[in-house]
């Protein structure tokens, strides 16, 4: 059963709180890596992989059932991107997770997730992300707000942490993880607007 502690931080999320998703990183960020890094070792790839599971949990979030528990979905999220990541290797998931606790629920869920995602799909999923993207940074570009595109350029294309972000830039790492978040909730409506078929995110469905 969830904690109600998790439920109120769903549910500041869900409004828009950029305090309590940097809550939730910092709660969960140590134990996703520690789980994906004993199945990949490298430490940047397997910080991508984190990071692609909090950019899937927020995509999800409009549909997550406040009963599930918190930690247990995010760590089926993990699951689902660690074996898309080690699939692009070509390398065979079920050797690296086989034995963990995780892969049963991974088992029971993955009819829903990623991995059934065909090539067409991913195709279409990359598309609408890119596009989304770019809205984004056409907005920013608008308003001049220059320093977001410069953190948005280092984290989602050099693919650096929020801590290394701040500090060659010189400025509050908070303010890092206040730009992605809004940068991912925008994003992730402007992958709704597109209107996609309902294979396609089906986390975003209505």
């Amino acid at each position: 059963m969830p904690t109600e502690g998790d439920r109120l931080l769903v549910e500041q999320i869900r409004q828009g709180d950029s305090r309590a998703w940097e809550t939730l990183i910092a709660r969960y960020e140590g134990r996703l890596l520690a789980f994906v890094q004993r199945r990949l070792t490298d430490r940047a790839s397997s910080e991508d992989v984190v990071q692609e599971t909090f950019i899937g949990f927020l995509r999800s979030l409009p549909n997550f059932d406040d009963r599930r528990e918190l930690q247990t979905y995010l760590f089926t999220i993990a699951s689902h991107k660690l074996t898309d990541y080690l699939r692009r290797q070509g390398r065979h998931p079920l050797q690296m997770v086989g034995d963990d606790v995780l892969q049963q629920k991974f088992d029971e869920q993955a009819g829903a997730s990623s991995v059934a995602r065909g090539q067409e799909r991913r195709a279409l999923e990359t598309q609408a992300v890119a596009r989304a993207l770019g809205e984004v940074l056409d907005q920013w570009r608008r308003g001049g707000e220059w320093g977001r595109i410069k953190v948005l350029e280092l984290l989602f294309v050099k693919g650096w942490a929020n801590r290394n972000v701040a500090a060659s830039l010189n400025v509050n790492e908070q303010q890092v993880a206040n730009i992605r978040f809004a940068a991912v909730k925008k994003i992730a409506e402007g992958i709704r607007r597109a209107g996609l078929p309902a294979d396609v995110f089906p986390e975003l469905a209505d």
